[in-house]
């Protein structure tokens, strides 16, 4: 697939010895207006878009043009589209580039993107946990091994661009899109998701931060709703994942969100993109309208009159490219000519995807499809091992009352969760997100039941299953069935929680919003009904969000299990044998009550005060709780009495494990007893996996600049202010037994990037003596 005879080996954007910058600015000169508009498109060949994205009605005044004619900046979703095996997928990949090279006088191939929330979203290819189960683990390597794998996939494939990792910091638990976040913590959120941007970045896997920004802080938690937030929230909560993501992690491509902040749509908001990225983070990658989002600029916002000025708006803001289809970039080279659009912008725009290009290698002149794509595994032993290892360090365990392991020779399995796989798949993996439109196809993996996986670990004789109700249904005629069951038996599995789907089409997922944080359909009845038989009862959460656990106090043990993944029933059916050690911690508060929507990140006045309110907002189970096997105490936390605003501190946690060997996550909190503005009352700001034998005694120093504790202030700038912090530890954000006050000392210190990270070291147990 060489461009055309005529041109290679004598200009300027062939030379490999210049930069990519260099080179694409010289081939942005060789280009036409409407070959430069082309390089900033996309195409999506299909007749099912509708179904994975939202609809867009009409065409909003779109000017109509051959896809292929002046060339192609994207291919949109050729493997992601439909159940299509790895060899179809690779030889329709061929065709397609093929075709733009064809059609064009300089053979340029088009960039290639793919969903890869929950793994590669194919057909055939492993359906890893989704990114909530990711967050559990608290496992940064562990999250980048799987990133590495999931993007060496991708690339022997063809595919240069991955839509993930999902940024967004949860808000109110109702929004359906939960799932497909790292929790609620913008600390947690940017190191997890940065490890997964490092890992397809070192794939060679251009990662896309999305959704930038303030998507899931959207009113009423519903899907595309405006978002009503002040500048220093956006600043201080939802903004810093995205930052640490791209300093960390080198993530080269960001999209936008389909929201308003304020009432400036994201696609459209000059001071976000091009302000924020670029001029005050010194970003150089690309920007990308999220599907549809540069026409919705028209139907949904309604801040444009037709496609051609939505695309005026979202260029001028410093969006590059279009996604998924060319609607209002159609009209650019028009827009160019009347004046309406600087032939600079386009230009900018231009130089940055082609940038993407050029490190693709798709200008030099090679086959843009990898030698040997057809053969390509995308369900091999590795992502196999790798999906379980996430998989059990992601199960939590909130509650054992000596029930766990289970025992008896009659065990009840009850609960519509157990009986199907797409209550163990996230929205993004391609078998809910794909397959549901294909009824009757083959899923191409094999993706045991929490059913299959319980029958296995302890044997058919032992158990017994009833349904007891429906996830989406209200209908309670099958609840007798499992109450005479559960009073039959030694003990009782209950396994409720979601399905996951788009739009409707299940109970967690994108356009899935919840009103309540009930568990959904007959659940919450069926949970009543065995509870009131007095049967020991192991309630076992399969779900996409946290849910209301509040009236289950008569549950003898309590599993949280954020839709584990095809592997993920295995890991269920371990913790449930003692196979499995239980180490997840909570990335989301489990709330008490169906009402409950704020998260653990509450100033003072955000928390239970009975005297000003009779709402108790106190969750159930606190933010980065969970149990382990070990007796874990925390000894001590040392840290300077003073530390100056541009200094650093090492500050050592000192814990010790009375019990059986564990995982422990140490973590590390920052409370500010005075500030100019008003912060939580604790928040996360460096944490650590340690491995705790029996008896042994680690020390976990934390290296903490003074930056970590900026905020912005009252003028907006962000700064560290002298005066007095606290630094806590413990297992989880209500229990911290160790602290010690320190003082931030010297002037005010306004920094121009945020501090990123908070590095662990764990030592040996003779260092901690």
């Amino acid at each position: 697939m060489d461009a055309a005879p005529d041109v290679i080996g004598r200009v300027r954007w062939r030379d490999t010895t210049l930069s990519a910058r260099e080179r694409a600015e010289a081939l942005v000169a060789e280009l036409t207006l409407e070959e430069k508009a082309a390089q900033l498109g996309s195409v999506w060949l299909t007749d099912v878009s509708d179904d994975f994205a939202p609809r867009l009605e009409g065409g909003l005044g779109s000017e109509a043009v051959d896809p292929f004619a002046h060339g192609l900046g994207q291919l949109t979703r050729v493997f992601g589209t439909e159940p299509v095996t790895v060899p179809d997928g690779v030889r329709r990949l061929r065709e397609l580039q093929q075709r733009v090279v064809d059609g064009h006088r300089l053979g340029i191939p088009a960039l290639v993107h793919e969903e890869c929330l929950t793994g590669l979203a194919a057909f055939g290819a492993t359906a890893f946990p989704t990114p909530l189960a990711w967050a559990a683990t608290f496992d940064e390597r562990l999250v980048h091994e799987m990133a590495l794998a999931i993007g060496s996939d991708m690339r022997a494939l063809g595919v240069h661009q991955g839509l993930a990792p999902v940024l967004d910091v949860v808000r109110d638990y109702r929004w359906g899109r939960v799932e497909e976040t790292l929790g609620e913590d913008p600390y947690l959120v940017g190191q997890l998701g940065s490890a997964y941007v490092a890992g397809l970045e070192q794939a060679g896997i251009i990662a896309t931060l999305k959704h930038f920004a303030g998507y899931a802080a959207s009113r009423g938690a519903r899907n595309h709703a405006p978002v009503s937030m002040g500048p220093r929230e956006l600043a201080d909560t939802v903004l810093p994942p995205f930052e640490t993501a791209l300093r960390q992690g080198g993530a080269r491509s960001v999209m936008t969100s389909y929201t308003d902040v304020d009432g400036v749509p994201s696609t459209a908001n000059r001071a976000l993109i091009d302000e924020t990225l670029r001029e005050r983070w010194g970003f150089e990658g690309t920007v990308v309208a999220d599907y549809w989002a540069v026409p919705f600029l028209v139907s949904m916002h309604r801040v444009a009159e037709d496609a051609a000025q939505a695309a005026a708006l979202a260029l001028g803001a410093g969006v590059d490219v279009e996604l998924p289809q060319t609607v209002g970039y159609a009209s650019l080279p028009r827009l160019v000519r009347e004046g309406a659009v600087a032939e600079g912008d386009l230009d900018r725009a231009v130089v940055r995807h082609l940038r993407h290009k050029i490190e693709a290698g798709l200008l030099d002149g090679t086959d843009p499809v990898p030698a040997g794509a057809e053969q390509v595994q995308l369900d091999g032993p590795r992502n196999r091992a790798l999906s379980t290892r996430i998989a059990e360090e992601s199960i939590v365990l909130l509650r054992d009352e000596g029930v766990l392991p289970l025992r008896g020779d009659r065990i009840a399995l009850i609960g519509p969760a157990a009986m199907g796989h797409r209550s163990l798949l996230g929205c993004y993996a391609f078998p809910n997100h794909v397959l549901t439109k294909h009824p009757g196809h083959e899923l191409g993996i094999p993706v045991p039941t929490v059913a299959d996986a319980v029958r296995s670990e302890f044997g058919e004789a032992r158990i017994a299953v009833a349904r007891g109700c429906e996830i989406s249904s209200d209908d309670d005629g099958l609840i007798p069935d499992a109450v005479a069951l559960a009073w039959q038996s030694d003990v009782a599995v209950l396994v409720v929680g979601d399905v996951s789907g788009l739009f409707g089409d299940g109970t967690s997922g994108e356009g899935c919003d919840a009103g309540d944080l009930r568990l959904p359909g007959g659940q919450h009845e069926l949970v009543q009904a065995v509870l009131a038989t007095g049967v020991p009862t192991v309630l076992v959460v399969v779900s996409g969000r946290p849910y209301a656990l509040g009236e289950y106090e008569g549950a003898a043990a309590i599993v949280q299990a954020f839709l584990p993944g095809a592997d993920g029933a295995s890991a269920i059916a371990g913790i449930l044998a003692g196979r499995v050690a239980p180490s997840g911690r909570l990335p989301v508060q489990i709330p008490r009550a169906r009402g409950a929507s704020g998260t653990y990140l509450q100033p003072p006045l955000g928390r239970h005060n009975p005297g000003i309110t009779v709402a108790d907002p106190t969750p159930l189970f606190p933010f980065g709780f969970g149990l382990t096997p070990g007796a874990v105490r925390y000894e001590g936390l040392t840290a300077p009495a003073a530390l100056p605003t541009d200094g650093h501190a090492e500050v050592d946690v000192v814990v010790r494990n009375d019990g059986r060997a564990c995982v422990e996550v140490v973590q590390l909190y920052a409370s500010y007893p005075r500030s100019a503005v008003v912060r939580p009352e604790a928040q996360l700001i460096g944490f650590a996996r340690v491995e705790l034998p029996a008896g042994a005694r680690r020390r976990v120093r934390f290296t903490v600049p003074a930056g970590t504790f900026a905020a912005t202030g009252v003028d907006g700038a962000l700064a560290v202010e002298p005066g007095p912090v606290v630094l806590s530890a413990g297992p989880n954000a209500a229990e911290r037994p160790c602290a010690a006050s320190v003082a931030l000392t010297g002037g005010r210190r306004v920094l121009s990037a945020r501090v990123v990270r908070v590095p662990a070291a764990v030592a040996d147990p003779a260092a901690a003596r």
